[in-house]
């Protein structure tokens, strides 16, 4: 018997300085509101879904940081998206700038968590590759300041057995890293939820191309499902925020590593798939059954080193 969840991937417009987490939330609950007449069992929102993509600006006082930080996940604002996705029996994705008091020692992550269709949250997952930097860099085109705001994830890459199959979670840059599907696809996953908020431009690099940072985010994205066998649904900010654009290009892919479904604005957009989980059995049983083909006696540098070392560099 097949095990298909219908997926929605809620990609969201431009949230900008000035747009309070009311605006955000009553335009995921309209998102929402189209899934579940879609036959959704699944939406899966952005990173940092409740405002701005805040790390693009050079912040100077706690006061100014912390207006962007969750300290209760469901918040006062988020509890209405909690609520309606409850009414409407849909599990969910989302993702927000998590601030914890642990031990009396603050922390910050950039986090995500799976909520059931009960309204309760499941899984949560804390970004492991932050990118960018971590001091105010006057030679980009503009900042991107994640390693200021947010430390690694300390959860690493669980999986969740939850609604007939095996989830995963992981956010924006993760996707471009290999390790972060190979862990979880050591887990058996079958469908990693993933939001992003992408930048068009790099910021050390103006000229490259919009369609190249797109290629980039497919490239990832499908190979990262095809190794693994498993279904990728990941979920883009987009548009324009005060000014800078978001790249957009939300996307779900198969486990063979086909995009099923592809944003076509960079607006408020609901994409959808009939995911089945069982399509996943083949490509674990066959040209990616680990048991059968790898060969962990040949990946040491994989944990035992971080950085390049070059064979020529005792020379």
């Amino acid at each position: 018997m097949s095990r298909i969840i219908r997926v929605g991937g809620a990609q969201l417009g431009a949230l900008n300085l000035a747009d309070t987490r009311d605006v955000a939330v009553e335009r995921m609950i309209a998102l929402l509101e189209q899934a579940a007449a879609e036959g959704c069992n699944l939406v899966v929102f952005p990173e940092l879904a409740l405002t701005t993509f805040f790390p693009r600006w050079n912040l100077e006082t706690p006061e100014e940081v912390d207006r962007y930080f969750e300290t209760d996940m469901p918040s006062p604002e988020t509890q209405p998206l909690f609520d309606r996705a409850k009414e409407l029996g849909i599990a969910f994705y989302l993702g927000y700038a998590e601030r914890e008091i642990e031990g009396g020692q603050e922390h910050r992550f950039n986090t995500s968590v799976l909520v059931n269709g009960d309204g309760n949250i499941v899984g949560k997952y804390r970004k492991v590759h932050l990118p960018g930097h971590a001091e105010f860099d006057p030679k980009r085109a503009f900042q991107h300041l994640e390693k200021k705001y947010f430390e690694p994830g300390n959860l690493g890459f669980p999986v969740w057995k939850t609604m007939g199959g095996l989830f995963g979670m992981c956010i924006c840059n993760d996707r471009r890293w290999p390790e972060t599907y190979r862990v979880m696809g050591l887990q058996g996953v079958e469908m990693v939820l993933l939001g992003f908020n992408t930048p068009a431009t790099n910021s050390q690099r103006p000229e490259e191309a919009d369609d190249l940072r797109g290629f980039h985010h497919d490239l990832s994205v499908q190979a990262g499902a095809y190794q693994n066998g498993t279904w990728v649904v990941a979920v883009a900010k987009a548009g324009v925020e005060d000014g800078h654009k978001l790249l957009g290009g939300s996307t779900i892919v198969s486990p063979a590593g086909q995009i099923v479904a592809k944003s076509q604005t960079l607006d408020d957009e609901l994409i959808v798939a009939d995911c089945d989980l069982d399509e996943c059995t083949f490509y674990k049983e066959t040209v990616f059954d680990f048991a059968r083909h790898r060969r962990i006696e040949h990946y040491g540098l994989i944990t035992q080193q971080t950085g390049v070392v070059r064979p020529d560099a005792a020379e």
